[in-house]
């Protein structure tokens, strides 16, 4: 008997053997490729779930942020436009001071007639009052 003969002898207990192991080594290996090719899968799904979730993260993040400097933009405005409204009121204020101040100066005791000249380094001032 030749060596092929023993192995598919059906009353051959070691040809059963090491085919039910061949089987096996087969079925092991078939199992292994197919888990290892199941985790490389996975992990470049969670790559790439990863990736999307900062994506939207950082988009998050930047319109918050622009939200944020718009606000404070918008605010700082306000408080701009609060402030002008404030000092032309004051300004109105001390002109109208002014005409009833020399309103009244040159009708009780005189007027005041002056110039200046103002240089880099002095200023010039002529002032005549008239009683």
């Amino acid at each position: 008997m030749d060596q092929d003969s023993l192995l598919t002898h059906p009353g051959s207990e070691t040809a059963i053997k090491i085919q039910a192991w061949w089987r096996g080594a087969l079925v092991r290996r078939t199992l292994l490729h197919a888990v290892l090719r199941a985790s490389i899968i996975q992990r470049w799904w969670r790559q790439t779930i990863a990736k999307l979730l900062e994506k939207r993260r950082r988009a998050a993040l930047l319109c918050h942020a622009l939200q944020a400097q718009a606000a404070v933009k918008l605010q700082s405005w306000v408080r701009m436009w609060r402030i002008h409204l404030r000092y032309c009121r004051l300004l109105h204020a001390a002109r109208i001071i002014q005409i009833y101040w020399r309103c009244h100066s040159c009708h009780t005791r005189g007027f005041f007639h002056g110039s200046y000249e103002l240089t880099a380094s002095q200023l010039e001032l002529e002032l005549e009052i008239l009683l």
